[in-house]
């Protein structure tokens, strides 16, 4: 006897599932255990090929990157100069600190200020302390605190390096508890339904929970690498990507509910009709990652792979788990709202926009490219060399309260010197060159001849570490010691580095920009048939960038009080928002064309535009929602991204997508298709189908 065609499609969505179930199950708690193959050590994300990273690999060899140099600081009250006896005391603390738990060597002595006013020295700690440094910190400031009538704060490498690991210290729990929350709520209002809610988001945690330990096998056996920032925003990533995937599918599934009677057809329908938009959305967005493998910062390089994962994986649980749950769930997954089909003339707000932009797409395309190129023209006052010491965290941080006490009684660069490496018996002419050197406060060597023969001298700079007058230093440091014969001399250390990110960066842009739109084109041209609307919208989501960057610049020193940006900061706002806003543009494109085919160019813009509105909108605010709970982790980094993301995806939605491309397509006409015709290609309407009358739950 054989079994009734309905229990035989059953069993595919239970088997699906029970697979996923499982994945939940077995693979779920990586999502918290990520952060265990994690590195923050800034040292492993330079420039492979930038001259500063040479340096730090020069200091491996010559088994000086073994010490995390630890700067105390003390200061008295104003108007008052530290005695001999406060000198001699903080000496004393500092020796007793260079033999103890955690320490790589000996302390320097206690050196007073020029202003008589304060006192430093440097403790060596081991780098591998990892989750103990705190602690060890807590113990030198203990130790330190012996030296009666001073403040004792610690700055330096080893004091940033704690604040970094507290920043992300609750990414696994709060930013993920902020996202989903987040996703819940708008869900919920969006959908007016009980259960259906729930599906997106556990279906959303089961592609995370995937993503992460396919990424914790990869980044354990060191063939990906990971730090706070790339494990958040895949996090982010997973969730907004999964969630909007699940929105177009949710929304035509309840279109093609509403017009048959056979929840299994109209699961097979929405699943057909959604999988090309979908798929060459992730498409879009994997690829755009994956480009950035082209970088030569470290850090970039890592999130291209690991975020091309959590797309991957957040659009196999979007077309896999999600159908199968839908498809049990039936017309229930919808309570107590009622399926609504295409045919009823959408929300009323997207009719009454689909009718202005039918009615006067001239006017509206002319407005909107107006406002969007008003916006533009400030983003060049965006400046992404570098965010300064004093702004990395956006709350107050010990180390950052501790530099600024170290910058206003010692030389702006002390705790932060510049690196120099060199042949040990051209030591004398490369320090003199060092010193020499305008913009440096002075120079001494560090220890004696290492391995092949090389010395360090380390260079402390008169201007602030972070400040462009220090870059400028290094650059006039390297050309004098570059000039030294016979030294092989490299300059690098704290300054160095962002001097080197920062024009690797640039480079980045000038290779990587052209690359992703070359990949967006050719997606979007297989998609649509076209090579003139994928010419269109990336043009016009490349508005939409520059747009953002504009707005961004004037709020982040206006509102946030930003003078820079990260390096990296236009990068990735830039894939980002192209690849994203170009996702946005399939949804509606893919429906236009599909509606198109049916009943014309003037009226397929119209119902595309009407139908898609209220569930990309829904998208776009999810992902807007999604990329803001970043701003929960108090670095400046990623409330940079964060802003630039969630404004765009917003103006996208709102702006873009909504007004400019289809008034731009509609004023085109069917020429806009060209060389194809999407009468010539497209499926049949969704309404063309004979519902099928059996099994109607």
């Amino acid at each position: 006897m054989h079994p009734s065609p309905r229990i035989t499609r059953l069993v595919i969505p239970f088997v699906l599932l029970l697979g996923w179930l499982a994945v939940g199950g077995l693979l779920g708690p990586y999502a918290g255990k990520l952060g265990e193959v994690a590195t923050n050590d800034q040292a492993a994300f330079l420039p492979r090929s930038a001259e500063s990273t040479r340096v730090v690999d020069a200091q491996r060899a010559l088994r000086q990157a073994e010490a995390l140099p630890a700067v105390v600081v003390w200061t008295v009250p104003q108007g008052q100069r530290v005695t001999p006896a406060q000198e001699r005391a903080a000496t004393a603390a500092l020796a007793s600190l260079g033999g103890g738990e955690g320490a790589a060597g000996p302390a320097s002595p206690a050196l007073a200020s020029g202003d008589g006013r304060a006192l430093q020295g440097v403790v060596p700690l081991r780098p591998d302390l990892g989750d103990a440094l705190p602690d060890v910190l807590d113990r030198v400031r203990e130790a330190a605190g012996a030296v009666p009538g001073t403040t004792v704060r610690v700055a330096g490498p080893a004091a940033t390096q704690a604040d970094l690991g507290d920043a992300f210290a609750g990414i696994d729990g709060l930013l993920l508890g902020v996202a989903l929350a987040t996703v819940l709520v708008i869900l919920l209002g969006v959908y007016r339904s009980v259960l259906l809610p729930l599906v997106v988001v556990f279906g959303a945690v089961l592609a995370l929970g995937l993503a992460c330990a396919i990424v914790y096998a990869l980044a354990d056996r060191g063939l990906v690498r990971v730090d706070g920032q790339v494990q958040g925003i895949l996090s982010i990533l997973v969730i907004g990507a999964a969630t909007d995937y699940a929105l177009l599918l949710t929304a035509r599934f309840r279109e093609e509910l509403a017009e048959r009677t056979d929840r299994f057809e109209a699961m097979r329908a929405a699943w057909r009709r959604t999988l090309g938009p979908v798929v060459a959305s992730a498409a879009t967005v994997a690829l755009g990652l994956l480009a950035l493998l082209l970088s030569d910062l470290t850090n970039n390089r890592a999130l291209g792979p690991v975020g091309a994962i959590g797309i991957g994986c957040a659009v196999l649980a979007a077309l896999t788990f999600l159908p199968a749950a839908l498809v049990l769930l039936g017309r229930a997954a919808y309570w107590p709202a009622r399926p609504k089909s295409s045919a009823d003339g959408g929300h009323r707000v997207w009719a009454r926009v689909a009718a202005l932009v039918d009615r006067a797409p001239r006017r509206v395309w002319a407005l909107t490219l107006a406002g969007l190129l008003a916006c533009a023209a400030f983003a060049p006052a965006l400046h992404s060399r570098g965010v300064p010491l004093d702004e990395i965290f956006v709350n107050d941080a010990p180390s950052v309260s501790a530099q600024a006490a170290l910058g206003a009684h010692f030389p702006g660069g002390s705790g932060n010197p510049a690196v120099v490496i060199a042949d040990a018996d051209r030591s004398a002419e490369v320090l003199a060159a060092a010193r020499a050197t305008e913009g440096v406060a002075g120079a001494a060597p560090v220890g004696g001849p290492g391995a092949g023969g090389r010395v360090r001298i380390d260079a402390t700079l008169a201007a602030a570490a972070d400040s462009d007058a220090a870059k400028e230093t290094v650059v006039r440091l390297r050309t004098a010691v570059h000039a030294v014969p016979g030294a092989d001399a490299l300059v690098g250390g704290y300054t160095a580095q962002q001097y080197d990110t920062q024009r690797t960066a640039a480079r980045d842009r000038t290779l990587i920009v052209p690359v992703v739109l070359a990949i967006i084109l050719v997606i979007l041209a297989g998609l649509l048939r076209s090579l003139v609307m994928p010419l269109l919208l990336v043009a016009t989501v490349a508005l939409n960038f520059l747009a953002t960057l504009g707005v961004s610049a004037l709020v982040f020193r206006g509102v946030f009080g930003f003078t820079g940006t990260d390096a990296s900061v236009p990068l990735y706002g830039f894939v980002f928002l192209v690849a994203l806003g170009v996702d946005y543009n399939i949804f509606l494109m893919s429906r236009v064309r599909e509606e198109t085919a049916a009943h014309g160019h003037r009226e397929g813009i119209r119902r595309g535009l009407t139908s898609t509105g209220g569930v990309i909108t829904s998208a776009g605010v999810v992902l807007a929602a999604t990329f803001a709970a970043l701003g929960v982790i108090p670095l400046a980094f990623l409330v940079q991204i964060a802003f630039i993301v969630a404004f765009g995806v917003l103006l996208d939605t709102l702006v873009v997508r909504s007004l400019l491309v289809p008034a731009l397509v509609r004023d085109l006409g069917p020429k806009s298709w060209w060389p194809g015709s999407p009468r010539d290609t497209s499926e049949a309407p969704s309404g063309s189908e004979v519902p099928v009358k059996e099994g109607a739950r």
